[in-house]
C-alpha cells in the first residue's frame, strides 16, 4: 500500500490514464502548433515583379530590352484585368465604401500607408423602405451600401430619399445610424 491508501495496481492504471490523456492533448495540439502563420501583405503580381527585376541587369541595352518586354506584359495584363493598379485615393475610396463590412482581404488596399480607422461615414439616402418587421432598410448614395435596422427603436420621422444619414461604429463591432437629427438606431450592413 502507498501512503495515500491506493493499491499499486490502481496507481499503475491512473498513471497509464494520465499518460494517455497527456498524449491525446499533445496530439490534438500538434496541428495547431504546425499550422502555417497567417499571410502578411499580398505578394506582388508576377508581371510587376518581372518589371522590377529588370533593375538588376547591368548591361544598359539588355536592361532596356527587359523593361520594354516587362512593361508590355504588365500593360496587357492590366488591360485584361489580370492586374489591377490603383492609386492611394482609389484605395481610400474602396476602404470607405467597405465601411461596415468585415473583410480581411481589404488589407490589399492598405499597402504602403498608415491607414486611418474609419469610425463613421455620412451620406444621403438613395432608397428607404420599411420591412414587414417594422424596421427599416436604407440604401445609401455614393456606394455606401445597404443597411438594415436591427433594433426595435422607432424612428419618429420616416426616412426618405435625400435625407442625410450618419453611421458610426459603436461598441463590440456594432453600428449606429442617425437619420437627420433623429435618435440613433442599431444597424447592420447587408450589401
Amino acid at each position: 500500500m502507498s501512503g495515500f491508501g491506493l493499491r499499486p495496481s490502481l496507481l499503475k492504471a491512473s498513471g497509464a490514464r494520465l499518460a494517455l490523456t497527456a498524449a491525446m492533448v499533445a496530439a490534438a495540439a500538434t496541428p495547431v502548433l504546425a499550422a502555417p502563420a497567417p499571410a502578411s501583405a499580398p505578394e506582388r503580381a508576377q508581371q510587376l515583379q518581372s518589371l522590377l527585376d529588370c533593375k538588376k541587369i547591368a548591361d544598359p541595352t539588355q536592361r532596356l530590352a527587359c523593361y520594354d518586354k516587362a512593361a508590355t506584359v504588365l500593360d496587357e495584363a492590366e488591360a485584361k484585368g489580370d492586374v489591377v493598379v490603383v492609386n492611394r485615393e482609389q484605395a481610400r475610396k474602396v476602404r470607405k465604401q467597405a465601411f461596415g463590412f468585415s473583410l480581411p482581404s481589404i488589407s490589399l488596399f492598405e499597402r504602403g500607408e498608415k491607414t486611418e480607422d474609419i469610425a463613421a461615414t455620412e451620406s444621403t439616402i438613395a432608397e428607404a423602405r420599411r420591412l414587414p418587421t417594422g424596421r427599416w432598410q436604407i440604401k445609401l448614395a455614393d456606394g455606401g451600401g445597404t443597411w438594415v435596422q436591427i433594433d426595435a427603436t422607432e424612428i419618429p420621422i420616416d426616412p426618405k430619399v435625400g435625407d442625410r444619414v450618419k453611421i458610426r461604429k459603436a461598441s463590440l463591432g456594432s453600428y449606429q445610424m442617425a437619420v437627420g437629427n433623429q435618435r440613433e438606431v442599431k444597424v447592420h450592413r447587408v450589401e
